[in-house]
């Protein structure tokens, strides 16, 4: 009798360690599950949160400009005939409004664009003046004194940019050094910005070997994004460019090297 006493205690305490087993298991799926809503459920909040925020920026941007716009071109309209140089005033007012919109628009992109490292994460936002032409004789210097000779070009009339395209300009000439820096061992670059009348453009070549493969390509082609990251950068600047009308391209040279070229279309100075 006691041995299948103990027999039976003995099921009786497996059964039982199955049974909390599975509730341990359980348990642990549902808590994980929970966890995952959770996630979820902050996901939404935070993206809720970030739609309501750029809705009350854009109001705030669009909103006053187009009615400052609106009314001074009812004012123009109304006084056209009678007094020419007060509607000249009113559309000079309408025209400056307008620019303001597109510079707010503009840095209103910049601060929605994706951190520069490539994760979704938030980041802060640098307060700092942004980089422009004119700080390019520092960024080249610094990549001469890495090791990669720059010769540089200035041609046309210099002239003032607007924010978003000076600051695109800027990051082209230096995506495309820093490549040309990792990837074209011996190589030298040669960097042209040219103001047209309609149009800035940017060159930078890359007279070594080409900065994907590291030998002289047998063919030219447009540039594939690589593993080890090589492209990502031009990508991101290839819509940046897009945005203000422009296009740019980036390609191997016959003989070995690296081009990128970019045009983006300027109002008449």
């Amino acid at each position: 009798m006691a041995l299948v006493a103990a027999v039976g205690a003995a099921g009786w305490l497996s059964v039982a360690a199955a049974r909390a087993r599975r509730r341990y298991r359980k348990a642990i799926e549902e808590r994980g599950w929970l966890l995952e809503r959770e996630r979820e459920s902050a996901t939404r909040a935070a993206v809720e949160a970030e739609r309501s925020r750029i809705a009350a920026e854009l109001h705030d941007i669009v909103s006053h400009n187009v009615s400052v716009m609106v009314v001074q071109a009812g004012a123009a309209r109304e006084v056209l005939t009678t007094l020419p140089e007060e509607a000249a005033a009113a559309m000079s007012a309408v025209e400056n409004a307008g620019r303001n919109t597109m510079t707010e628009l503009r840095h209103l992109l910049g601060l929605l664009a994706p951190a520069q490292d490539g994760e979704d994460e938030p980041y802060d936002v640098d307060l700092s003046p942004q980089p422009s032409l004119s700080g390019l004789t520092p960024l080249i210097d610094k990549i001469a004194f890495a090791g990669l000779p720059v010769e540089m070009r200035i041609s046309g009339e210099p002239r003032p940019l607007p924010t978003g395209i000076d600051v695109t300009a800027y990051r082209i000439i230096q995506e495309a050094l820093t490549n040309a820096l990792k990837h074209g061992e011996g190589s030298k670059a040669e960097v042209t910005v040219r103001y047209a009348d309609n149009s800035l453009r940017v060159e930078v070549l890359n007279s070594g070997p080409s900065v994907l493969s590291g030998t002289a390509p047998a063919t030219t082609g447009p540039v594939r994004e690589r593993a080890d990251g090589t492209g990502r950068g031009l990508v991101g600047l290839r819509e940046r460019v897009a945005v203000y009308g422009g296009d740019l391209d980036a390609r191997r040279r016959l003989g070995g090297g690296y081009r990128v070229r970019a045009r983006i279309p300027l109002d008449q100075p």
